[in-house]
């Protein structure tokens, strides 16, 4: 099982390292989570630098791919040969975004007549390209997940195993980096957000 999370230069820390630590609280055999980029290193926001783990192509062919986030995503999307580059599909993937992650998608046309949550920058942009957002955290369908607002990237993350993993991988993933003596009131809280876009049993 492979999770992409795309990375562009100028990303958002948040977005793309809280997905992976809590991705990776999934510990099992085949279970591989990935920070994809189109350039071997990618610098973010705020100067960090990073290696990318897989390329576009390997993220397209992944299980589940999470875009994350950033300063220069209008860049991105303007940028026809690196779009082309992401052959995405909900009917093979799920596929997540944060923030201005979901103009990605909305340039992709794969939010075609589904709702959106972006970040307050990144709303007008998505609107743009026809997209209703919503004034809320998480939002689900099907294959599709978008979230808005950089501390809502754990929800996302949290989604993604519970559709791979289930529920309760989801949880106990949320409970290991939920703050101590808030635990029980965070997991609730994160599966609140989450439960009622995952499929019916």
């Amino acid at each position: 099982m492979h999770i992409a999370i795309l990375t562009f230069e100028g990303f958002n820390e948040l977005d793309s390292l809280i997905a992976l630590g809590v991705l990776n609280r999934v510990q099992k055999p085949g279970w591989r989570v990935s920070i994809a980029s189109p350039t071997a290193r990618v610098r973010s926001m705020n100067g960090v630098v990073i290696e990318s783990q897989a390329s576009l192509q390997e993220a397209s062919e992944a299980d589940a791919v999470i875009i994350g986030s950033g300063r220069l995503t209008r860049d991105v999307v303007a940028d026809a040969a690196l779009m082309e580059q992401l052959q995405l599909d909900p009917a093979r993937q799920l596929l997540g975004a944060q923030c201005s992650g979901t103009l990605v998608l909305a340039k992709l046309g794969l939010l075609d007549g589904v709702p959106a949550c972006t970040d307050l920058t990144t709303k007008p942009w998505v609107q743009e390209a026809g997209v209703d957002v919503l004034n809320q955290a998480f939002f689900a369908k099907g294959n599709v997940a978008t979230a808005g607002g950089c501390l809502a990237s754990h929800y996302l993350a949290a989604w993604v195993i519970a559709r791979l993993e289930g529920v309760e991988a989801a949880e106990s993933a949320l409970h290991y980096v939920a703050p101590v003596g808030e635990k029980e009131e965070y997991v609730a809280r994160g599966l609140r957000h989450i439960t009622h876009y995952l499929p019916a049993c």
